[in-house]
């Protein structure tokens, strides 16, 4: 029995951060119907593709966003389909939208479908300027302040980064908006009414801001212009190895003990105090250490000297590439990934969720749906 297996699902969405949303929900077993307009939704045509070949059903990031789920096509402007997409919505327990302007505002689907939970994402919230609306990923990661303070200690002469991959924001808003979405349906079953949820991207960002806000909320620092003013001021950065990068953040005088006997005492270490991460931690110290650990990571390998380092108490990971991930014991171990069959992508596997649900886990029971592939299901 999956967890929510019994609930409806329309998703109407177009972007990545809709799509996502619907993903998370489809893979805990909600019957998720994707009504996609002539053509198909945009991710279809959004790469990567399978062996860099753009075409029909071979975006691979369509194809993670949308397993088990259902498609159908329907062209809201034909009288016709228009009743079928209503006929949905009255099934329907919720309705998963991420356009800036909705086929029915929130009042009137409440009016329309008083039972219905309606999730709306858009990059600034309802009742922003149009113009807003149109922001794209990167403006909404900027406009959340995290292009600005992340990476932490960034050099204050680099220009501002955009984050982790295309589309950062949209997974982060999909995730919020996908708690929204299943909290509301707990309302619902316990009161038969929906509600309207209005998501605004940019506020997700601002409230991932933890480290930054919590400083200055705390008084501990003031808000400040300079990019670095959050840091935590030691050494932690990326440091080139034999195959590859690793990353290393220490604060303490244990982390500090445990990188000299990692690294064989070297007569260097001797210029640094043992607790100098706790009382002497100058700028000077840090660009001192930096230079010498650089010298002796460069001809480590990643892994292991991460493997000995933990077990001394050093905070030091692997920086894992995209390849990296499916041979990581820990990932494997917990079976993070699941192979799933695609009738044109072939078998691959699949990334699922980071929580196991003992009772109820996740499971990838079919790939990304053809276009219409259940136009029957719509009749």
């Amino acid at each position: 029995m999956s967890a929510l297996k019994g609930l409806v699902i329309v998703e109407v969405a177009e972007r990545v951060c809709g799509e996502y949303c619907g993903k998370l929900i489809a893979d805990f077993g909600a019957e998720v119907i994707k009504v996609e307009r002539p053509g198909g939704a945009p991710t279809r045509r959004i790469g990567p593709f399978k062996d860099g070949v753009p075409g029909p059903e071979r975006s691979t990031l369509f194809a993670y966003l949308n397993t088990n789920k259902k498609s159908v096509v329907l062209d809201p402007a034909k009288p016709a389909d228009r009743r079928k997409l209503e006929r949905l919505l009255e099934r329907a327990d919720a309705l998963i939208d991420d356009h800036a302007g909705p086929l029915h505002s929130p009042q009137e689907l409440s009016d329309l479908y008083p039972r219905l939970v309606h999730c709306l994402i858009t990059p600034f919230g309802q009742g922003a300027p149009a113009d807003y609306q149109q922001a794209r990923p990167i403006n909404v990661i900027n406009a959340g302040g995290w292009a600005y303070h992340s990476p932490s200690e960034t050099p204050p002469d680099k220009p501002p980064l955009k984050g982790a991959g295309r589309f950062l924001p949209d997974y982060e808003a999909g995730i919020d908006a996908a708690l929204c979405v299943l909290s509301s349906l707990l309302r619902q079953r316990r009161t038969g009414q929906g509600q309207a949820i209005d998501i605004s991207e940019v506020e997700v960002q601002i409230n991932r801001a933890d480290t930054v806000l919590g400083r200055m909320l705390a008084g501990e620092q003031e808000p400040s212009k300079a990019r670095t003013a959050y840091d935590m001021g030691g050494p932690a950065t990326s440091f080139a190895c034999a195959d590859g990068f690793l990353y290393i953040f220490m604060t303490t005088k244990a982390h500090w003990k445990g990188l000299v006997s990692l690294m064989g005492n070297p007569d260097w270490v001797a210029d640094f105090p043992e607790d100098w991460l706790e009382f002497h931690c100058t700028p000077d110290r840090v660009a001192l250490f930096r230079q010498h650990f650089a010298v002796w990571a460069k001809v480590q390998f990643k892994h292991r000297v991460s493997v000995e380092g933990q077990k001394l108490g050093v905070t030091i990971v692997p920086v894992n590439s995209a390849a990296d991930l499916p041979d990581n014991e820990q990932l494997r171990h917990r079976g993070f990934f699941q192979k799933v069959t695609h009738p044109v992508l072939g078998e691959a596997i699949y990334p699922t969720a980071s929580y196991k649900l003992s009772a109820t886990p996740v499971q990838l029971h079919s790939p990304a749906p053809a276009l219409g592939e259940h136009d029957g299901e719509a009749a």
